[in-house]
């Protein structure tokens, strides 16, 4: 079973990726913290170094890498990998795509927090993030909506979750 969970950035993925994995026994990966670990710096530096069509390729490469080299697995993605070079239709013809779907109050309340480790949203004014925020996830709604599987985030736990999953 290969598990791919998507969603904007602050929607949950890295919170559910680990708690998921040791309820249903599948290796868990973080897509990001294994492009940190490959490229031995921080999402960050990687877009301040090398801009944002760099780590979007980086991440594709690092995506089918895992993919190719694992046999079951729940992966949380970053916020705007299933947006870029079809990765969408990669994850969905590879495995299971859940869609971690988070009301916008939520996640101005959470990325608010966490703006500094946020390279797409650091320079947003606070004032500004939600406007950002609503309009990053129309353009990128698109793609989410791909999923194979919806669910709203706020009303979950890691039963309910591990339910889901296990009926995929």
């Amino acid at each position: 079973m290969k598990i791919f969970l998507i969603g904007f950035m602050g929607s949950g993925k890295t919170y559910w990726g680990p708690q998921l994995s040791a309820k249903v026994g599948l290796p868990f990966f973080d897509l990001d913290s294994v492009i940190i670990e490959k490229e031995k710096k921080a999402i960050a530096d990687i877009f301040a170094d090398n801009g944002e069509e760099y780590f979007r390729y980086l991440e594709k490469e690092v995506l089918e890498e895992i993919v190719e080299e694992n046999k079951e697995f729940i992966i949380s993605c970053g916020g705007g990998t299933p947006c870029y070079f079809n990765n969408i239709q990669f994850m969905k013809k590879k495995g299971t795509v859940i869609w971690l779907n988070t009301q916008i109050d939520i996640l101005v309340n959470r990325l608010l927090k966490d703006k500094i480790n946020r390279p797409v949203i650091k320079d947003v004014a606070d004032e500004a993030l939600k406007p950002f925020i609503l309009k990053k996830i129309l353009s990128r709604k698109l793609y989410y909506e791909q999923a194979d599987i919806i669910v709203n985030e706020e009303s979950l736990s890691v039963d309910t979750f591990a339910e889901i999953i296990v009926n995929a």
